[in-house]
């Protein structure tokens, strides 16, 4: 059976209000399943969007990036399992990935570790106070998240090859940062073409402000949707 490439395709809704968000999902359509909602939107009545969308059988990533002491971290958990979210991120440091773990079991939650940002560049993570390169960086979290028992991780295109072969080949690899060819890479500095990001071992691609943004945002999804579909295997 060959594999929808709507269960793949995340649509990052970064707009500035749920009515722009309620626009393009209903643009949209059937044409897309799955739904990202990050920091932009959350502040602007998003959780409760968010909560909506999976009542009406949509499935949405909570993009979070969540960092804090254990027992915070838990009980933000155990709240986002009862929204009904498939998908969450933490920043991947081993004790906050464990507790969420913890946390989740039993759940039908993804939890996902985020490696390193792909707006982040060498000189970035420097900057941070890293001893690593971002690629050496990334593929060290990467195997702390597997050993925490998290479901997957979020990682730069560049990185998923290298970062499946130490994940194995059931844990989530969500990649951002996917650019159609010809598109502007905006603010981000490790990016690729969605066909080349499958291609590359990612099992799910974060597609925003080239849907978003785009004149006709359906016809830009389709596209997207068409070239997935031609690298995903049968």
């Amino acid at each position: 059976m060959t594999v929808d490439a709507r269960e793949r395709l995340i649509v990052g809704l970064d707009l500035p209000t749920v009515g722009d968000a309620e626009r393009i999902v209903k643009t949209l359509g059937d044409d897309v399943l799955f739904y990202k909602i990050g920091y932009q939107l959350v502040f602007a009545g998003g959780l409760e969007f968010a909560r909506d969308l999976a009542l009406d059988g949509k499935k949405v990533f909570l993009d979070m990036k969540l960092l804090d002491i254990d027992n915070t971290v838990a009980k933000g958990v155990e709240n986002i399992v009862k929204m009904g979210m498939s998908m969450l991120t933490l920043h991947a440091y081993p004790k906050a990935m464990r507790a969420a773990v913890d946390a989740a079991k039993g759940s039908d939650l993804c939890l996902l570790g985020v490696t390193v940002l792909t707006s982040m560049d060498e000189q970035d993570v420097i900057d941070a106070g890293y001893e690593y390169d971002p690629h050496t960086l990334v593929l060290r979290r990467a195997e702390q998240a597997r050993i925490a028992g998290m479901g997957g991780i979020v990682c730069s295109a560049e990185e998923s090859s290298a970062v499946r072969r130490i994940i194995g080949p059931d844990m989530a690899l969500v990649t951002p940062g996917i650019r159609p060819a010809g598109a502007d890479k905006g603010d981000q500095k490790r990016v690729m073409t969605p066909a080349d990001a499958l291609k590359a071992g990612s099992s799910h691609l974060v597609v925003a402000r080239p849907i978003v943004q785009a004149a006709d945002p359906l016809a830009a999804t389709r596209a997207i949707l068409s070239e997935m579909g031609g690298a995903l295997p049968a």
